[in-house]
């Protein structure tokens, strides 16, 4: 736990570390099939892709990536489905709620850095009575960067007024990882979130895994 030691600041990622916003999501996209006529898929299908934003759940609902010819206009529309219903099911993963008072408890500041952008990030985190005391939401467009690059990472170290070094990041994608190490903080890969087809988490190299958010206090602890 050498790694931690000295841990001043918490970072997390948003969409399946801290919340689960899955249902949601998945509703926004399921809902373009059963405009086209489409039968609705099964929520499982979903799940496991979320993780990846309009491009997984395009994905899963037809097939689609990024350079299909009309994925600009199904991505859009795919974002204004999710804007009218992004707080309809969304909800904090099961102890979160304890973690994050917990920190508060610590006097540990914390924040967000999601690939989220702000246009969906901010109302959301305004919403939900968890965020209330968080030093910083950074979204995937507040830098001219998103994660894996460490610019936001270290956008919202500078928020919190932390060392970066000092600060440890949370999340459930290797991005996460990727960009938290390349901003030199501590990483710590949530496997309760959403991994995708990713099926090597120790791949990664996080410092730490852990499989519910409890779990990080314990690592806190024993540093």
């Amino acid at each position: 736990m050498q790694k931690f030691a000295g841990i001043r600041a918490v970072l997390f990622d948003l969409d399946g570390t801290l919340i689960d916003s899955a249902p949601d999501l998945a509703g926004a996209a399921d809902a373009m099939r059963l405009k086209r006529g489409l039968p609705s898929l099964d929520y499982a299908k979903y799940r496991p892709m979320c993780g990846s934003g309009a491009r997984g759940m395009l994905q899963v609902a037809f097939g689609m990536s990024p350079d299909s010819a009309d994925y600009e206009a199904m991505r859009d529309e795919f974002f204004s489905n999710y804007q009218a219903c992004m707080l309809d099911n969304t909800h904090a993963f099961e102890g979160v709620a304890a973690l994050i008072a917990a920190l508060q408890a610590l006097g540990m500041p914390w924040g967000v850095v999601t690939n989220k952008s702000e246009r969906f990030a901010l109302p959301l985190t305004a919403a939900m009575p968890l965020f209330t005391n968080a030093g910083a939401i950074v979204g995937g467009d507040t830098t001219p960067f998103s994660k894996p690059h460490p610019e936001p990472l270290l956008e919202a170290a500078r928020r919190l007024g932390v060392s970066p070094g000092l600060c440890l990041y949370v999340g459930d994608d290797e991005r996460d990882i990727v960009a938290g190490t390349a901003a030199g903080m501590g990483t710590v890969a949530a496997t309760y979130g959403y991994l995708g087809s990713a099926s090597d988490v120790a791949a990664w190299k996080a410092d730490a895994q852990i499989n519910s958010p409890t779990e990080l206090l314990q690592l806190l602890s024993q540093a």
